[in-house]
């Protein structure tokens, strides 16, 4: 472990694709020899699946990043008991690169405030550790956090709520937007983490004018190295950071230092003003973004497939997705975005032979245990003579499209 204050990654999107493996490779890196890697699994807490992403996690952790991820479950502060929230505890206390993600950013607040575990991720940053903060979890580190889901689907009046604030104990009151370039909407602006423009534009007026706002576009990440007090741009989109009428933006690769997020744009020099942030300029903007908004799509539409195991949905998404790389030279599409939308393309083939090794070899292998069962049972009731019984047992699964055969060496079975 490092003996001075580590680092804060904070991610649009994308945490666990293909576009952000080198910066979790390369965070761990910085945490020294066999770092401890954990995953908190609190902002999906609610959700029936939350066990299920957790363990997509750590598959991606240890198939694309080759490092173990720990996972450190605590659903709700409302029912843990005492041991489970003692194990938490102890899991973070001894992490050096926690990584937060999908779910709820209001439910994570609500639950996480009843809580040390803040407090013990800022230490743990503060000795040096990691802290990878990204989509739903980005949401809340700062001064303030968007109830997304309650306004964008429930239709709740316009407001703010409390964030966990981690960032202000390093000097940086920023609120933090991920999604920013969001185009999921399609006919509807989505942009500003499923605000639009003009809804952003209200949200922004219900705070202190010169509250600093950080947006991150998808599938980037603002890597903040609290010891250089600078901050790194990596992925495919833009950093941006706006407070009041002014905005400065930063791309792949760009770096700023960390005193632009303290003190603002407004006491800052030399940056780019922004004069109409919601004109037909910026919509032009959104089009340039219309290559990853389909490739989205189209790993969207497989892992949907895969789900409930529609072959031609995934099969119809895994050629279309090829048939773009054929068209992206064509197109004139950056090298970078075609390397990156190839590893996507891999990624999902590689998914699909897992599942389907996972799977059955066969129907009859599957049938095997319960056929043998009912054929054990018939054959003791034809020792016993019980030739109704046995029939009936027959009877049964040639209605389940089994045949059974009695042979010189015994019953034979097969589907037909």
């Amino acid at each position: 472990m490092t003996s001075q204050r580590g680092q804060i990654v904070l991610m649009g999107s994308g945490e666990l694709t293909s576009t952000m493996v080198d910066v979790h490779k390369q965070m761990l890196v910085r945490q020294g020899s066999s770092p401890q890697a954990v995953f908190l699994d609190t902002p999906a807490g609610f959700q029936l699946n939350v066990d299920e992403i957790s363990g997509k996690a750590g598959q991606y952790f240890r198939q694309h990043v080759q490092h173990e991820l720990s996972i450190v479950s605590f659903k709700s502060a409302d029912t843990a008991t005492k041991f489970e929230i003692e194990t938490a505890s102890r899991q973070l206390k001894n992490a050096d690169y926690f990584l937060i993600g999908p779910g709820s950013p209001t439910y994570t607040v609500s639950h996480l405030q009843q809580t040390d575990i803040p407090d013990i991720i800022i230490k743990r940053v503060e000795s040096g550790a990691c802290l990878t903060a990204a989509s739903a979890a980005a949401l809340t580190v700062g001064q303030h956090t968007l109830p997304v889901y309650e306004i964008y689907k429930v239709g709740q009046p316009l407001h703010w709520v409390d964030g966990l604030d981690i960032l202000s104990h390093f000097g940086l009151n920023i609120v933090v937007i991920p999604h920013w370039n969001n185009a999921e909407g399609g006919t509807h602006d989505t942009r500003f983490c499923y605000m639009g423009g003009p809804r952003f534009e209200k949200l922004e007026s219900l705070l202190p004018e010169d509250t600093i706002f950080v947006g991150l576009d998808e599938h980037t990440a603002c890597i903040m190295d609290l010891a250089t007090r600078t901050a790194e741009v990596r992925g495919l989109g833009r950093i941006i950071i706006r407070q009041g009428c002014r905005e400065a933006s930063f791309g792949k690769g760009e770096t700023f230092f960390l005193q632009l997020l303290q003190d603002g744009l407004i006491r800052a020099s030399g940056i780019t003003h922004s004069a109409s942030r919601f004109d037909d300029e910026k919509r032009t903007e959104i089009k340039e973004d219309s290559f990853w908004q389909k490739i989205h799509q189209l790993e969207a539409g497989f892992r949907e497939g895969l789900d409930v195991r529609d072959a031609k949905q995934m099969v119809s998404s895994l050629l279309d997705l090829d048939g773009m790389l054929w068209k992206a030279r064509t197109n004139l599409e950056s090298e970078d975005n075609i390397t990156l939308a190839r590893e996507v393309l891999r990624d999902l083939i590689v998914l699909l032979g897992v599942e389907m090794a996972a799977r059955p070899h066969s129907s009859q292998s599957v049938m095997d245990p319960l056929v043998s069962r009912l054929l054990d049972l018939r054959a003791n009731y034809r020792k016993e003579k019980r030739w109704a019984d046995a029939d009936k047992i027959r009877d049964i699964l040639y209605k389940a499209n089994i045949i059974v055969e009695d042979t010189k060496d015994g019953q034979q079975w097969r589907m037909i």
